[in-house]
């Protein structure tokens, strides 16, 4: 699914201006030379919205997503227009270009996925539970309502194009990479922290660890006056024969889980920034919500990984 038309449509909601894939020369010579102040004001006012968005989105109402991203959406092409960027500097241009090459790499998504499912070894990094525990009803709205409109929207509008704009303009375009990279990287701390419990076999690979590394804790005894004390691994915590739930991990595993995360979804916004000079925002579009909605479908075709299975093991089992 492709997010073409609905480039379109928030180009002619929020003005004709230039043609689309047509340059804007109005004020080229006032970009020329050093910074303008109005594209400072504006690139301060993106950056607060999105932060705004984060929080909203993650922490505070994460079912309205598509409604707070289109909002926000709206708003950073606002600031945008109005310190004089073009649609075609921000990213509304080579639209049949980027859908071709956003479809190539949507089929090829599609297929890595395929085989990561098929293979026992990479299967674990598919069983995400944000899918696993949703309904059929609510993994379509996933598919088709909060990852088109409430992620895929407003990062690409967001970073791809208001960012890297606003930065290009004044810094050139290896600075702007650089940041809106860098920015979408950190866009990320809070997805991050909820991977963990999600899909912990993904967190870790991303933060550099062995995919089949279990988060331990000291095993615990009852004594007879009913308190609980540490002790060696012979001690069966909890209720017997049933799983113990997966202790919290430590201030540096979170450290390390989020560094990694931050660090490969800033390269891959570095990639999507390279598939935007090449296809217009239509190209990394389409290769990000591949990329977020096909993993809530094969999450649910992946078979069961039975190695993975039955909660962490206790420690001092075979």
């Amino acid at each position: 699914m492709g997010l073409g038309p609905a480039f379109d449509a928030v180009r002619r909601v929020m003005g004709r201006g230039a043609p689309v894939g047509a340059p804007d020369l109005r004020g080229r010579g006032a970009r020329a030379g050093a910074p303008d102040p109005r594209g400072s004001g504006a690139l301060a006012g993106a950056v607060g919205v999105l932060v705004a968005a984060n929080v909203l989105n993650n922490r505070v109402a994460p079912r309205l997503c598509p409604l707070t991203s289109t909002a926000a959406t709206g708003v950073l092409l606002a600031l945008a227009r109005r310190s004089g960027l073009s649609w075609a500097e921000l990213g509304f241009h080579e639209r049949s270009r980027g859908v071709r090459i956003g479809g190539v790499l949507a089929s090829a998504v599609a297929g890595v996925y395929a085989v990561g499912i098929a293979v026992p070894a990479t299967r674990r990094f598919f069983r995400d539970e944000r899918a696993l525990s949703l309904s059929r009803a609510r993994v379509l709205e996933e598919a088709l309502l909060q990852v088109p409109f409430g992620t895929v929207l407003l990062e690409e509008v967001g970073f791809r194009g208001v960012l890297h704009a606003l930065v290009a303009r004044s810094y050139g375009t290896a600075a702007a990479t650089v940041a809106s990279s860098a920015l979408f990287g950190l866009w990320h701390v809070l997805p991050a922290i909820d991977m963990m419990a999600a899909n912990p076999a993904l967190s870790r690979l991303a933060s550099g660890e062995s995919p089949s590394a279990v988060i331990t804790a000291p095993a615990v005894i009852t004594v007879p006056d009913g308190s609980a004390a540490p002790d060696g691994p012979e001690e069966v915590r909890g209720t017997p024969g049933v799983p113990d739930p997966p202790a919290r991990p430590s201030t540096w595993q979170t450290t390390r889980v989020v560094t990694g995360a931050v660090v490969t979804t800033g390269l891959a916004g570095v990639l999507f920034t390279h598939l935007r000079r090449r296809g217009g925002l239509a190209a990394p579009s389409m290769f990000h919500l591949a990329t977020n909605s096909l993993g809530y479908l094969f999450a649910r075709l992946a078979p069961p990984d039975r190695a993975g299975t039955g909660g962490p093991r206790r420690a001092g089992s075979p």
